[in-house]
């Protein structure tokens, strides 16, 4: 695995490094090892899954509040995504400010995404997978999230929004939460 610095502090994109022969590949996609020589969490104690069927639906932003903050791995599994993340930190320098990754099927990146950050994708192509290791238990009571379309952030989808949940839609906005 690669494991490359984003723009937001503590973000890491993970290129996998497949063997392929003609029966197709073999990926190691977690190694404690590795995780642990590159400084990134080996302790994750939740595994999830979503699968959406209709490209353009946007799911997030989500986080958990302290003390229930996690580290998230995710992976897309079937189809593609634009993932977002959206940088909460008070005391870092990239407050406030998101950055996006394309994790496809194909491509087989994953986003190691640190404590503090809102997270959501859309879809890019239907029935699409994704896989999440996050280091916290949920907790829905510290369960929260900001709005897609936030004009906090401003955050540039490529398709337009074809689906979201009732609780995405609302979420109030992120400035008066503050």
């Amino acid at each position: 695995m690669r494991f490359s610095e984003a723009r937001l502090k503590g973000v890491r994109l993970i290129e996998l490094e497949p063997i392929s022969d003609e029966r197709g590949c073999f990926a190691r996609t977690f190694c404690t090892l590795e995780f642990s020589e590159a400084g990134l969490a080996t302790k994750y104690v939740q595994h999830s899954f979503s699968h959406t069927f209709q490209a353009g639906t946007v799911r997030g932003m989500h986080f958990q509040r302290a003390p229930h903050e996690e580290v998230k791995v995710i992976r897309c599994l079937a189809g593609a995504i634009y993932d977002v993340l959206i940088d909460l930190r008070p005391s870092s320098h990239t407050y406030m400010q998101w950055e996006a990754f394309e994790l496809t099927e194909r491509n087989g990146h994953q986003l190691y995404v640190p404590p503090g950050m809102a997270h959501g994708f859309q879809t890019l192509a239907p029935e699409s997978s994704v896989g999440y290791m996050m280091t916290a238990l949920h907790a829905p009571a510290a369960a929260t999230g900001v709005r897609y379309n936030d004009p906090a952030f401003d955050i540039h989808w490529p398709l337009p929004l074809a689906a979201i949940s009732e609780r995405d839609r609302n979420w109030p906005d992120f400035e008066s939460e503050r």
